[in-house]
């Protein structure tokens, strides 16, 4: 009895620690739309996207394919400045897979424009500069 007590308690605590979403999230429910850029010290190309967030649910398009990837998937907060994704569509292998919109970027929200951004080791910075409609 005492092993199944201990194996409940267990998994309630695993269950319990397992990533949670922040109720207030930082990317208000809405249509967002802007542009992306990876910048270099060489530039950088431009795409114009569009990305729905809804109930930490997230859907997005891209001027140009796979520039960035964008799909659909969820989000969550981590943090005070920091947004989670995940991108719950097949990829093929044929292109640079960290322009997936997925893992963790920095967040800064000011008013209806936010500014997500990740930087790679100062190689490069992905920036989604996005106003909501």
């Amino acid at each position: 009895m005492r092993n199944i007590v201990s194996t409940l308690l267990c998994l309630t605590l695993f269950t319990l620690s397992c990533k949670k979403t922040n109720s207030a999230f930082l990317i208000p429910d809405g249509i967002y739309t802007g542009t992306f850029q990876r910048q270099s010290a060489t530039g950088g190309q431009i795409s114009n996207v569009a990305i729905t967030f809804s109930a930490n649910h997230w859907t997005g398009q891209s001027e140009f394919d796979k520039y960035p990837a964008l799909c659909h998937g969820t989000c969550y907060a981590k943090g005070i400045d920091s947004v989670v994704f995940e991108n719950a569509c097949p990829w093929t292998a044929e292109f640079d897979w960290t322009l997936i919109l997925s893992e963790a970027y920095k967040i800064e929200v000011a008013g209806r424009d936010i500014e997500i951004s990740r930087d790679y080791n100062g190689l490069y910075k992905d920036i989604y500069k996005l106003t909501k409609h």
